[in-house]
């Protein structure tokens, strides 16, 4: 079950008391002050586990509590403190306020750690407060209190190559084809409810990691279809790559049809259309009349978008495709210096 978003609710453990003591021993008159400290509450950390692929867990345990630490004792014992709660999130999360909708992480480096909600400090016991001149203080601290958040944590899928397109356009099918991914497939639309990953590996090139978006429909960045639930998704690719089925079955131009997924981009994020994009005809063995497929290569050469004619059914094309992907990719690495963290072999 894929989860990408979910609300919870984190309380740090309290620190412990300090203690208030003094040194009773036989034969030892004003033994003197020997109050411990408190220990530290338990705090509760995020961790990026690159295993992980989901926010399910979150979604069933919806609430954390960390033990608080131990008070003081006498005889300058202090208390134990708390061990910390590891909450392990995948790559790509995104921890927020919930109430004010301020963005406190993004966990994207497996074993990156973000501390959701810090303990309370143990509180000194009185043998901290003895001086020269107040040789028998009679006070010691309280433990502080730990932090207490609602979250709302969401995923966002990390991939170099995200593949977009209206509901059937071909994209599980391509995905299937080109990586290890086994989407479902069906001849109608919606069929894919979730993102799908693959990894990709063509030749000489480094592998990346290429993630099958939820058919996009207008409207999508406003709640219609599926787009709402997974439009975040895309926002961390490098490379868009735009499935427009060409075939006789496709209703409406096929410039129409990729201006609506466009336009969808735009309106949830303006940015989202300065990457760089390709444009792929899919299904070419359906297609007997070449009017669509001559119709979106003269615009795609006005706009100078690459474009590719393919058919994942028969491999027409594929590897012409893989070849320009993979050099896209290795020069956009080229240019951010490495910066782009891929989730590669993970999933």
């Amino acid at each position: 079950m894929f989860v990408d978003k979910a609300k919870i609710y984190l309380k740090a453990g309290d620190g412990g008391r300090g203690c208030v003591s003094f040194r009773r021993e036989k034969y030892v008159p004003r033994g003197g002050p020997d109050g411990g400290d408190g220990g530290r509450g338990g705090d509760i950390i995020f961790q990026v586990d690159n295993q992980l692929s989901t926010l399910i867990d979150l979604r069933y345990h919806a609430e954390y509590r960390a033990r608080h630490g131990e008070h003081g004792r006498g005889k300058n014992q202090h208390g134990a403190n708390a061990v910390p709660i590891i909450i392990r999130v995948p790559a790509g999360t995104v921890v927020k306020d919930a109430q004010t909708g301020e963005q406190l992480a993004d966990l994207v480096e497996n074993g990156q750690e973000f501390v959701g909600a810090a303990a309370g400090r143990g509180g000194k016991g009185n043998a901290f407060f003895a001086t020269a001149t107040n040789q028998a203080p009679r006070y010691a601290q309280p433990g502080e209190e730990g932090e207490e958040r609602l979250l709302e944590i969401e995923l966002k899928l990390l991939a170099d190559v995200g593949i977009i397109g209206l509901p059937n356009a071909g994209k599980s099918t391509l995905i299937s084809v080109i990586s290890a991914a086994r989407p479902k497939i069906a001849d109608y639309p919606f069929t894919t409810l979730v993102p799908n990953l693959g990894v990709v590996k063509h030749r000489e090139y480094r592998s990346f990691v290429v993630a099958d978006i939820p058919g996009l429909i207008e409207g999508a960045h406003q709640g219609s279809g599926l787009g709402d639930q997974f439009l975040r998704h895309v926002e961390r690719t490098e490379l868009f790559l735009h499935l427009v089925d060409i075939s006789d079955l496709a209703v409406d131009d096929p410039v129409h049809n990729f201006e609506v997924v466009n336009r969808e981009l735009r309106l949830y994020n303006e940015s989202l259309l300065n990457r760089p994009m390709i444009v792929v005809a899919s299904k070419a063995d359906a297609a007997q009349d070449h009017e669509k497929l001559d119709k979106l290569k003269a615009w795609c050469r006005t706009e100078r978008l690459p474009f590719f004619e393919i058919s994942a059914a028969t491999g027409k094309g594929i590897s012409q495709l893989l070849e320009h992907m993979s050099k896209t990719v290795e020069e956009l690495r080229s240019q951010h210096g490495e910066g782009h963290q891929s989730t590669a072999g993970h999933y």
